[in-house]
């Protein structure tokens, strides 16, 4: 294309053969239908049952609707790209592609720091937990935790507009995000880069200060219980919640962190496709479908009883 200006890119998508592609197709549908599916009912239950009117399940809502959203960004647009080899996309849909994937995707980091602080205080400080986390108090977390998402997206995003594009115009994925349109730009990717390490450096960290940290603090005080049914309890939630912690943490670092080589190209791609399309399915299913009170509250709904009456 010599220098002349890009204004659409093309999404090389995930594949290019026919029987490989309807495969694809039918597996993320299923994936996506689920995820909806599956996120939407603990919404539903989250709301109808006053038995999970509580700080944790107010959280795990809020995740529930950030993995409905995020996934929401992707996943129905590879759908539509599997089988068409006119995979462009345009560059202003592409910028706003990458603010709401970047705005879900931060929201739900900060999330996991917000709900870590929760089991602190649930498993350490049992008898003040009321009072700490009151409604109030979830209310300011869950605003903090939207507004960092929004703002930490929209530097981004508006940092990006500085870029121009004169080269190729691949994007060797299905879908767009920052590090595909450094790699694209002609302008200098300095300002974008030290964007990326101050503000997300220092927000990064404090998110994963306030994750993990607390977890050594829980960890001493499970080992302080008598019990092995109060510790099995204990550790049944925070097991769960380190699994979806990992699993994120993981796809990150290695999406973001780790430099593009064109033999990692294709781990690079799987990882992207665990990072964007089954992390939403994965946490509800090891946090919150695994939870003894969702199942509770799923047998005595009343959806349920109205379809076992018919």
């Amino acid at each position: 294309m010599g220098n002349q200006t890009v204004y659409e890119f093309h999404l090389s998508g995930l594949a290019n053969h026919f029987q490989t592609q309807c495969l694809l197709f039918v597996l993320f549908l299923l994936i996506y239908l689920m995820t909806i599916s599956t996120n939407l009912l603990i919404l539903f239950l989250a709301f109808i049952d006053s038995q999970l009117h509580t700080p944790m399940y107010f959280f795990l809502g809020n995740l529930a609707f950030i993995d409905m959203s995020y996934s929401s960004v992707t996943v129905p647009r590879m759908l539509c790209d599997v089988f068409t080899t006119n995979r462009t996309i345009s560059l202003p849909a592409c910028i706003t592609q990458v603010f709401f994937f970047i705005y879900f995707a931060s929201s739900e980091l900060f999330l996991l720091a917000a709900m870590s602080y929760d089991r602190y205080v649930a498993i350490c400080h049992p008898l003040h937990y009321i009072q700490i986390m009151s409604w109030k108090v979830c209310t300011q977390f869950i605003s903090v935790v939207w507004t960092l998402g929004f703002l930490y997206s929209l530097v981004h995003t508006l940092c990006s507009l500085r870029l121009t594009f004169c080269g190729s115009n691949i994007i060797h994925n299905f879908f767009c995000d920052l590090p595909h349109l450094f790699q694209l730009s002609c302008t200098d990717t300095l300002v974008n880069i030290v964007v990326i390490l101050i503000v997300g450096g220092i927000l990064g960290i404090a998110a994963l200060a306030v994750t993990f940290i607390p977890y050594t603090y829980i960890l001493s005080t499970v080992l302080q219980i008598r019990s092995s049914g109060g510790k099995r309890k204990a550790l049944s939630t925070c097991t769960s919640h380190l699994t979806v912690v990992l699993i994120f943490y993981g796809s990150i670092i290695f999406i973001y962190f780790i430099p593009a080589t064109s033999y990692m190209f294709e781990v690079n791609r799987l990882v992207n496709v665990i990072y964007a399309v089954i992390n939403p399915l994965l946490n509800p299913l090891i946090y919150s479908l695994r939870n003894k009170d969702l199942k509770d509250a799923l047998r005595k709904s009343t959806l349920i009883k109205v379809l076992k009456g018919t």
